[in-house]
């Protein structure tokens, strides 16, 4: 009886694989990462997205260009505002990331985005991908690089989550094979495994961090977990000197409110679903979502942002301007450090340590009983005067 709901599903199952194939062909491709320094220019992309997106976007940006003022000026980075990355403009092209905005992006080489908004199942708005998911598709942004940091309580992680793969690369892809049944896809590649692992291990070996954790769900999602799993270890092995550990998702989520335990991490590798999970959950250790920054990382692109997201209430409550931009002033910071300007970027996480827990001459209460985003921008650029002479 359900023979062509069967032959329906296959058909849409099959389309999905022949994608998944080719997508693994090009990632093929791409062998070496882009070398900032041997750049005539440095083009940073600058998307606002939606809500408080374009407040947080266009103060951050402010104080890059304070910290880049003579590189701007003598012409080594120039700055660029993208529009049309908002949810009515990729609802009425029915595409999530329209093109003309995508040929846009591929002309930077880093990109600094604010949130935007995401439709879901009962909205009333058509269903289409996430930009973030999309644009990391298109970029090959197959890092997410999350750091938390809180020196007083011997915290120091980061977290990098594989951005290409997993739960979310085929997530708006899922069949309805009956009014009963629905099922969504796990994708797990062996080059895709292979690189987020060996980034972790090569950031470890860096920063001379002793230890890499495996996070995964193995003992039940057996297939891609298992090799998610299998992949990791093995890259793990050419590090000798890291000591490389395994843990269920479930008991490292809760591991990491044990304060005996959870000084012992210090570099992960998750999949997708388990990355997006655990950093937000960590970020709450140094403030909330609001604390913390967020990079995206690929050979030729990388695009850094807020880990929160657009905040619509905020916007209609008539509350936009007083967003708090910490995060996307630390995802700041992170893109600094990846084009090569790591001076100014320790000075721009001094002045937001010293701003935000140090001093707080000024606070964000996200009302207008606190500073607006602004004057907390313009708070952080004062200090970063006095860092810096």
């Amino acid at each position: 009886m359900y023979e062509a709901n069967i032959k329906n599903a296959l058909e849409a199952y099959e389309k999905l694989l022949r994608t998944q194939l080719e997508r693994n062909d090009r990632i093929k491709e791409t062998k070496d990462f882009v070398e900032y320094d041997k750049l005539d220019k440095i083009i940073i992309g600058v998307c606002g997205g939606d809500g408080i997106g374009p407040v947080i976007t266009e103060e951050s940006a402010k104080v890059l260009k304070f910290l880049l003022k003579k590189d701007v000026e003598a012409g080594k980075v120039e700055f660029r505002n993208i529009e049309g990355l908002t949810i009515e403009n990729r609802i009425a092209k029915m595409q999530p990331i329209p093109d003309d905005v995508m040929a846009q992006l591929k002309e930077c080489h880093v990109i600094l985005k604010g949130p935007t908004t995401t439709p879901q199942a009962g909205d009333g708005r058509p269903n289409i991908e996430s930009a973030n998911v999309a644009m990391r598709k298109a970029l090959d942004l197959f890092a997410n690089v999350r750091p938390v940091r809180i020196p007083e309580e011997g915290i120091d992680w980061t977290f990098f989550r594989e951005n290409t793969e997993g739960a979310y690369a085929v997530g708006s892809c899922g069949i309805n094979v009956t009014d009963d049944l629905a099922m969504d896809f796990v994708v797990t590649t062996t080059e895709g495994t292979q690189r987020i692992a060996r980034l972790a291990y090569n950031y470890a070996r860096a920063n001379k961090k002793e230890r890499v954790s495996i996070i995964q769900k193995a003992n039940v999602i057996k297939t891609t977990d298992g090799k998610f799993l299998k992949l990791c270890k093995e890259i793990g092995e050419e590090y000798p000197e890291i000591i490389t550990d395994e843990w269920y998702i479930d008991i490292c989520t809760a591991k990491l409110i044990d304060k005996k335990r959870r000084t012992d991490f210090k570099v992960f590798i998750l999949p997708n679903l388990y990355g997006d999970i655990i950093t937000d959950e960590a970020a709450e250790f140094q403030g909330g979502v609001g604390t913390a920054g967020s990079a995206n990382i690929g050979k030729r692109y990388a695009m850094f942002e807020a880990i929160h997201g657009s905040a619509p209430r905020m916007v209609s409550e008539g509350r936009g301007q007083y967003a708090d931009p910490c995060s996307m002033l630390r995802a700041s910071a992170m893109l600094l450090s990846h084009i090569g300007y790591i001076k100014e970027s320790e000075a721009l996480d001094k002045a937001l340590d010293i701003c935000m827990f140090e001093e707080a001459a000024i606070k964000i209460t996200g009302r207008e009983t606190g500073a607006t985003c602004s004057e907390f921008a313009e708070y952080v650029m004062n200090k970063l005067t006095q860092i810096i002479e």
